[in-house]
């Protein structure tokens, strides 16, 4: 082997140890890679990127998105918007058996498409949905089951922080992304709900009796939600505005609403805007870690060599695609969403170029391997996040509960994988 596959090799053992230790994993990106490439370019070069690499990352015009999108899934809690998509999904969905499920996943996507993060759609969608399920008889399996499933579709639905950041590695457009997330996304709704019916159809509760006129009265609370999802999906997709154009609208739109309805005071206004501040300081921390670690694996030519790997070992183009989401599959058992987009998704993506897979497409595919990683054990985020918060659940109970819908979501990826026309129609109408 030669020194720079030395360097590359002890370079991830470090990572990792690092990340062991609880090590952050935008300083343990960052140390590595400055180290790593200092010790094949020299450590007045690698200074040098450290001086500049943060301030290129931080004023980065498309990365601006991120913290106005943060910003909007902030606002939209702190206004009470997922209380009100519960019980619009309530009021629709409460008439069938396991009615109160149903709701839950409307609500989760509806939440989605203003908030952009998983682990915030669980963590709210516990608080409001899981009293009222176990209220009227689910079991807890079920219950943080469907939350916990309901809470990955965060991460597609768009607008997504984790889409955004795939753009930025690999250098796509974002706003087709957030587009080729729609079709999924919706699929994704249907199966979780077909999943309830099918694998718990012997433990669903019966519904309750509402009349369609109270389920188009609970449309009024839930306008604003479809104002700001059209307002910004719509706007990217005909070309009005850029996606961060259109970030920024939906986070005024969010303010305005709230302070409207009278549920966004002052106070809240600045708890709100501290708490985006927090959540978008540690994203851009993780991205400037991902740019120094993308620096030392040029250097290094570690995804070069990987690709030459792979290819090498002639197992076809969707052999080796399988292959890769595989390794996304185990990885995520061990490493949550975001850093496996930003460690992984630099050095498989050359891959994908030389296989000759569509970007876009795979920004999709791999966003919904990752998801998997949410609700499968042993590291879980979503379910560890409804744990904390329903205490009184065991975690086996929670892993049980989610079950059917990885199987789901193992499916829906195979899907995807043999008809990619379902991801990229919308995108390739775009102007």
């Amino acid at each position: 082997m030669s020194e720079s596959d030395f360097v590359a090799i002890g370079g991830f053992v470090g990572l990792f140890a690092l990340m062991a230790m609880r090590v952050p994993i935008g300083v343990a990106m960052g140390l590595v890679g400055i180290a790593g490439f200092a010790a094949i370019v020299g450590w007045r070069p690698a200074l040098a990127q450290l001086a500049t690499s943060p301030i290129r990352t931080v004023t980065d015009y498309n990365l601006s998105l991120i913290p106005f999108f943060v910003l909007m899934g902030v606002l939209a809690t702190n206004a009470g918007m997922s209380r009100e998509l519960f019980r619009a999904g309530h009021a629709w969905f409460g008439r069938f058996r396991g009615g109160l499920a149903l709701s839950t996943i409307s609500a989760c996507a509806g939440f989605a498409a203003i908030c952009g993060s998983s682990v915030a759609t669980a963590a709210t969608m516990t608080k409001i949905a899981h009293p009222e399920m176990r209220r009227f008889g689910y079991s807890d399996a079920l219950s943080t089951g469907v939350i916990a499933a309901g809470g990955t579709l965060g991460i597609l639905i768009p607008p997504s922080v984790v889409l955004a950041v795939y753009a930025f590695i690999t250098d796509q457009d974002v706003g087709r992304l957030f587009i080729a997330g729609v079709v999924p996304g919706g699929l994704a709704i249907l199966m979780y709900m077909a999943t309830v019916r099918i694998a718990y159809r012997r433990h669903l509760p019966e519904g309750e009796p509402f009349s369609w006129a109270e389920a188009f009265a609970s449309m009024r609370g839930v306008w604003a939600v479809l104002l700001l999802f059209i307002a910004i999906i719509g706007s990217i997709y005909l070309g009005l505005a850029t996606p961060t154009e259109a970030s920024a609208v939906g986070a005024l739109l969010t303010g305005l609403i709230g302070i409207a309805r009278g549920r966004l005071g002052p106070r809240v206004l600045i708890d709100s805007l501290a708490e985006a501040l927090r959540t978008s300081v540690a994203i851009y921390t993780i991205l400037i870690g991902a740019v120094l670690f993308g620096y030392f694996l040029a250097v290094t030519q570690t995804p070069q060599k990987i690709t030459a790997f792979l290819v090498g070992l002639d197992l076809g183009a969707h052999g080796t695609l399988a292959v890769i989401l595989l390794f996304f599959l185990v990885m995520g058992c061990i490493l949550d969403a975001m850093a496996m987009i930003i460690l992984l998704v630099p050095i498989v993506f050359p891959v994908i170029q030389h296989l000759g897979f569509d970007p876009i497409w795979f920004g999709v595919i791999i966003v919904m391997t990752v998801e998997l990683g949410l609700i499968t054990p042993p590291v879980g985020m979503n379910v560890f996040v409804i744990n904390t918060i329903a205490r009184d659940v065991p975690l086996p109970t929670i892993f049980r509960g989610v079950f059917p819908f990885v199987l789901t979501d193992v499916v829906r990826l195979a899907i995807l994988v043999a008809f990619p026309a379902i991801v990229l129609f919308l995108p390739r109408t775009m102007h």
